[in-house]
């Protein structure tokens, strides 16, 4: 009892240090920019408002950018941590089995079709492309893992090159998305974001409370039917979180790949094979890589921005190699 009670406070004391660093980083970013602004000034600016130029700064742009980040990177994170628990694939991550790809295929057609005119709209069809996505890799790679992920680069790289065929071919309906489809956060700050963090952060809850059963589920359907898990209904929820997640991620920031597979394996280190505080971890974690990937983004050219997801993609390539050096065919 006394090991157990001493593991789970230094848990909890490792996420309370993340949780402090998450706040640094948030700072970081908000004074980051074509304007430096102190991060002195940047505290002060959040806790005391006032109308100067820096002030209006941080609250009309750069703190709803970090929030959009911050909400993005738990969504992400948090999905990819369902899906590969869901599969027991330590490869698996939203991008990968292509359900990022589907809701960024799904807006660019309701786009194209003068469907995704609102927060709401861009939604909707996030999740449905996330749930025809998770359908179809699911019904032609459910019966091997090594399926399931060639299954959902293969779908990943259908629908990206239709979506751009789309792009090119309607130019000034797109012209509005053309950063979006990339995955950055330029501009998104000043969309509604209201209801996607709505959702993100109910899904995210959802995912807390489902933690318990899919650490029953981990262990083998066996084991989850007897200590009382309905495996049928906790992979059902699980589907439907993930849908959720990455649709909503997808629907405010743009496909971005690769924060669903570094964050778990980050996180799974401090959070062993307990899955709630894999969850607990992993959204955390996840803002604060995508927090860092903008402050990337915006540092690494001197005369504009690199959309993040190449950041991400950069950090996610090393990543995925280690993976599947580490993992063998056991990940496959």
């Amino acid at each position: 009892m006394t090991a157990t009670r001493r593991r789970q406070g230094g848990r909890v004391a490792l996420l309370a240090a993340a949780l402090v660093l998450l706040a640094g980083v948030a700072v970081v970013s908000i004074g980051v920019g074509a304007h430096a602004i102190p991060p002195a000034e940047v505290v002060r600016a959040l806790l005391d408002r006032d109308a100067s130029s820096d002030h209006v700064v941080v609250w009309d742009i750069r703190a709803p950018r970090a929030l959009l980040a911050a909400g993005a990177g738990a969504a992400l994170a948090v999905a990819g941590v369902l899906i590969q628990v869901l599969s027991r694939n330590p490869l698996a991550e939203p991008g990968v089995l292509g359900v990022t790809a589907g809701s960024g295929f799904a807006i660019a057609v309701g786009s194209a079709l003068g469907f995704a005119g609102s927060a709401a709209a861009e939604l909707g069809l996030a999740a449905v492309g996330a749930v025809a996505a998770v359908a179809l890799v699911y019904a032609v790679g459910r019966r091997s893992p090594l399926r399931l992920v060639l299954t959902g680069v293969a779908l990943s790289s259908v629908l990206a090159g239709v979506t751009l065929g789309l792009r090119l071919l309607l130019p000034d309906v797109f012209d509005q998305f053309r950063f979006w489809s990339v995955g950055s956060l330029a501009g998104r700050e000043q969309s509604a974001m209201g209801l996607p963090l709505l959702v993100i952060a109910v899904a995210l809850v959802g995912a807390l409370l489902l933690g318990r059963q899919l650490d029953a589920v981990a262990l083998g359907e066996a084991v989850a039917h007897t200590l009382g898990a309905n495996v049928a209904v906790v992979r059902g929820l699980t589907l439907l979180l993930i849908t959720v997640l990455a649709g909503a991620a997808t629907a405010v920031a743009g496909p971005i790949l690769f924060v669903g597979l570094i964050v778990p394996h980050l996180a799974r280190r401090a959070a062993g094979a307990s899955v709630p505080w894999l969850l607990a971890y992993a959204a955390v974690l996840g803002p604060i890589l995508l927090l860092v990937s903008d402050i990337g983004s915006r540092v690494l050219l001197p005369t504009g921005e690199v959309p993040v997801a190449i950041v991400t993609a950069f950090l996610g390539g090393p990543v995925l190699i280690w993976a599947v050096r580490r993992y063998g065919e056991a990940a496959l």
